[in-house]
């Protein structure tokens, strides 16, 4: 100790506002790399990486399976009624009686729908 008076243990005024000022610009630095790795991280996940259109393309893959479930039972069916048509004499006379209005000879045919109405000159 050499005669020469010290002010308290923070030292001269100078060095501490210093090392304050260098300790709120560390915090700030940090607390903006943080917002931006907050920031940047859901975006990168999200858009960049692909995992919306994983996302887009699963429902598009759930539609596509769905369609296909619905063609599927569409096919049976209409093999079903081919495998008709092809055996069965009775399948044959109702579709060519539904579908192209054939009738057995003797038979007599009523029209109940209206008539159309005729355009007059």
């Amino acid at each position: 100790m050499d005669g020469v008076p010290r002010g308290s243990d923070n030292g001269p005024a100078g060095p501490p506002m210093r090392r304050e000022t260098k300790t709120w610009a560390g915090r700030l630095a940090a607390a903006a790399v943080v917002s931006f790795v907050l920031a940047y991280g859901p975006y990168h996940l999200y858009a960049r990486s692909g995992l919306a259109r994983t996302i887009t393309l699963g429902r598009d893959l759930a539609a596509m399976r769905a369609r296909n479930h619905e063609l599927a039972a569409e096919n049976d069916r209409l093999e079903r009624e081919a495998r008709a048509l092809r055996d069965d004499p009775a399948a044959i006379e109702r579709v060519a009686r539904a579908d192209l209005g054939w009738v057995r000879p003797g038979e007599i045919v009523v029209d109940l729908e209206k008539p159309s109405p005729r355009a007059t000159p």
